[in-house]
């Protein structure tokens, strides 16, 4: 590593191949904490390179633990996170307002590492139980439209850099890499970014893939359809500018948004918004990144329809059965 680190703090970058093998190597636990703190490190102070993210996803992607859920056209939520805003768990919501329209979902989250939060946290709180089982996973999709997997029990590298992960409390390249690794390489992909560098990174790598997507930024800089200010949306066929007028009928205050100052916190706002408690605020934010996801597979003509289908889910009870039903295979 000491090579490594003298190479690239001579703001030297590196190629596809050595990105690969170095996290490939600190998944095998052949660095120490303090080393792999200190790669981590450079990726703070300069922006990544396209063929180093690429490098290190297809890293993880080929160490991972994979779930083939291809016969469900599943779609992913998913914020790269890191956005430094505190918000309760917009996309977690959204997924369960999807699995309540229908649509199956194969959510891939982990604990927060820069929030308070992240999808992990409140899956646990809610009574998820963790787990890498194809089978149960598929009875979990069939059965609720969804099913969660926790990242570490998938990727050997994001379970030993956990620790090291929170200890910085800082965003670091693995937020990018998480929406890129889901091990059930969704059919479809809504995900929000914290700036534009990286939505251009995202446009590139998943015009790649040849599969329908959805990036959103909050040009504000939320990784996530906030309603706080217009929303950058690149899809497969180009990009607009979005107000949140358009996509959430109305404007919302930063603080309606926040997602409480512990992890109980935000397991109770997760709970009333999900039955259907929530203000106005939270559910017109939660409301736009589900019809976002919707309008994403294609399956609506346009986006008030998908609104109109996210609406119904949460309103009826849809998304919260959907929760309970998940929460009873456990």
């Amino acid at each position: 590593m000491k090579k490594i680190l003298q190479y690239l703090f001579e703001h030297k970058t590196l190629s596809y191949q050595q990105a690969k093998e170095i996290l490939i190597a600190i998944s095998k636990g052949m660095y120490n904490d303090a080393e792999v703190t200190a790669f981590v490190t450079v990726f703070l102070m300069r922006s990544i390179r396209i063929e180093e993210l690429e490098g290190f996803r297809d890293a993880l992607l080929e160490l991972c633990v994979k779930v083939d859920l291809s016969e469900y056209k599943t779609i992913d939520i998913v914020g790269t996170g890191g956005d430094g805003k505190n918000t309760f768990n917009i996309s977690t919501l959204a997924c369960f307002i999807v699995a309540g329209t229908g649509q199956k979902v194969a959510k891939h989250g982990n604990y927060g590492a820069s929030s308070i939060s992240g999808a992990s946290n409140v899956m646990e709180k809610m009574g998820y139980t963790f787990k890498n089982d194809s089978s149960k996973l598929k009875a979990e999709i069939e059965a609720a439209n969804i099913c969660f997997m926790h990242a570490p029990l998938f990727h050997p590298a994001l379970k030993s850099v956990g620790p090291i992960r929170k200890n910085l409390g800082l965003r670091t390249f693995f937020n990018m890499l998480g929406p890129m690794v889901n091990p059930a390489s969704p059919d479809y992909q809504l995900v929000g970014v914290y700036n534009l560098e990286m939505a251009r990174i995202y446009n590139y790598l998943l015009q790649q893939t040849g599969k329908p997507f959805t990036i959103i930024h909050g040009l504000d800089g939320y990784d996530e359809i906030s309603l706080t200010n217009d929303t950058k949306v690149i899809t497969n066929n180009g990009e607009k500018i979005k107000t949140p007028i358009e996509l959430g009928k109305r404007f919302v205050d930063a603080d309606n948004i926040l997602g409480g100052n512990t992890t109980e916190e935000a397991a109770d706002i997760f709970s009333k918004i999900i039955r259907g408690e929530g203000t106005w605020a939270q559910n017109a934010v939660v409301l736009a990144n589900a019809a976002a996801a919707l309008q994403c597979t294609g399956n609506y003509k346009n986006y008030d329809d998908a609104y109109n289908a996210a609406v119904d889910s949460l309103d009826n009870g849809k998304a919260h059965a959907a929760l309970q039903k998940l929460i009873s295979l456990q």
